[in-house]
């Protein structure tokens, strides 16, 4: 590929990191500065993501949604266009709401696939819709935007060591189309596929890349977190912020604020604004001292499926008037993830204040380590309980587990792996010596097929046609690092 066809996804990974962890400014709460005025709220996230594939004129790099054009009658193709919308559409849906009186919020998690699919197909009427949600000052403070890994990777079966190569990558390609103020307002953090990881060293460096990379809270699933002392969640517990513990191999701690995702990940809860209606069932809950509103957190596809495809715009429209204007507001309102914490915070309660929590299963590991935690005990602990514990699993846990992103996957894991490994050994001691190796044409094509293989869609639709896609990525990958460590010997 010419370096003018790749994806802005390295180059200025010091620039990147100094606005991202610049002080940030609090959310301007516009509708209640008070939080006494405030009984429950509500916050939605669309998920949008379209995978690349090796599948255009002579197996180029193209969006799946080009694929879909291309191929209008095959399978669900008929929906492209209909897609193409859905990614586009709350540009005209919000403005609208604000400019009526009403205070509509959204969150958004975009994949890096599909903002570079889009670019590819030259839809600018896409791209020029999201940058009104992104950059104009009368829309953006209703617009939140969600980091997330560039290629959808599932977390836990993705090496650790390209944890920031991910989650830096989506960080350039979002500055490049919105702007460094844009990128220095998303502060959230959404996983692909719900995934949270639950080996300890594995989540430890998670949350330690996303906390250098700027991030200050997650979105987690309900059933893939438990409580310190292994229990589930209180039924109140999910409407309030948690901070998410890891150790390391060592016993090092570290953590991050987390945002509970309750329920199953039917688009019908957002589609149909359930949470709007959950929420107001709620009243405020008690935190050490403080009583605050509870906050219900959903995410779901944004176009995938009927309901969101036709029902949620007028649903979501439909909840705007029904909880009223700015001047006349229902005491249950929307409010994004970051000016929910900002409301908090404002309010005086500190993170102290909120329930510590780590991902499912840890609780039976710690139990079986005595004295000070090392890579050894957590290895012997792990291996017992695989033995004796049916229940117990060290894969981490998604909205999908009913499907393994590792089982039957040996031929797609293995080439991840052998990459990965292959991709450092080329690049990290070069990088060392000079970070301007990251504009080279050779690393940001090699850099491109290994997040690529790492996307999740290749082990979605089991054997067959996309782990075809996998392995004709590992191979062109693999050739990229080949010709480059040949013409540096």
């Amino acid at each position: 590929m010419n370096k003018k066809d790749l994806p802005p996804i390295c180059g200025y990974e010091l620039r990147i990191n100094n606005i991202v962890n610049l002080k940030r400014k609090k959310t301007k709460f516009q509708t209640h500065s008070n939080i006494k005025n405030i009984k429950s709220g509500f916050a939605c996230a669309l998920h949008m993501h379209q995978p690349s594939i090796p599948a255009g004129e002579h197996g180029n790099l193209i969006s799946h949604l080009q694929y879909m054009f291309e191929n209008i009658s095959e399978g669900d193709n008929h929906n492209a266009e209909p897609f193409a919308q859905c990614y586009k559409r709350l540009a005209e849906i919000i403005p609208c709401l604000i400019n009526d009186g009403y205070d509509p919020k959204i969150m958004l998690d975009y994949s890096g696939n599909l903002l570079w699919g889009i670019e590819q197909m030259g839809r600018e009427d896409i791209l020029e819709s999201l940058k009104i949600l992104t950059c104009e000052e009368n829309v953006y403070p209703n617009v939140e935007w969600l980091g997330t890994f560039w290629s959808h990777a599932v977390a836990s079966s993705t090496p650790p060591s390209d944890f920031k190569l991910q989650i830096n990558a989506w960080q350039h390609h979002f500055c490049e189309l919105f702007g460094k103020d844009a990128l220095r307002r998303v502060k959230g953090f959404s996983l692909p596929e719900m995934h949270l990881p639950n080996h300890p060293e594995v989540l430890y460096q998670l949350i330690k890349a996303l906390k250098e990379c700027g991030y200050h809270w997650l979105m987690v699933q309900e059933h893939t977190v438990q409580n310190l002392d292994g229990s589930k969640l209180g039924d109140k517990q999910k409407y309030m912020p948690n901070m998410l513990k890891a150790q390391n191999n060592y016993g090092d701690e570290i953590s991050i604020i987390t945002l509970i995702k309750t329920q199953g990940s039917d688009t019908k809860l957002v589609g149909q604004m359930q949470p709007y209606y959950e929420a107001l069932s709620l009243s405020k809950l008690k935190i050490g001292e403080y009583y605050i509103p509870p906050l219900v957190s959903q995410i779901a596809d944004g176009e995938n499926g009927g309901v969101m495809m036709n029902e949620f715009p007028q649903a979501f429209i439909e909840t705007y008037k029904k909880i009223g204007t700015r001047k006349n507001a229902s005491p249950t309102i929307a409010i994004n993830g970051s000016e929910y914490l900002d409301l908090l915070e404002s309010a005086n309660i500190s993170q102290e204040n909120y329930p510590r929590i780590q991902a499912s299963h840890q609780h039976k590991i710690w139990e079986k380590i005595e004295g000070q935690i090392t890579p050894t005990k957590i290895d012997k602990a792990i291996a017992e309980l695989k033995e004796n514990d049916q229940s117990f699993s060290i894969n981490g846990a998604s909205w999908t587990n009913d499907l393994s992103w590792e089982d039957g996957y040996e031929n797609v894991l293995k080439p991840i792996s052998s990459l990965s490994i292959k991709f450092h050994q080329t690049f990290d001691q070069l990088v060392i010596q000079d970070p301007l190796t990251t504009k080279t044409h050779a690393y940001q094509e090699a850099l491109l097929y290994l997040l690529l293989l790492e996307t999740s869609c290749f082990r979605y639709w089991g054997q067959g046609r996309w782990t075809e896609y996998a392995k004709t990525i590992f191979k062109r990958g693999e050739e990229i690092l080949k010709k480059h460590n040949v013409s540096n010997h």
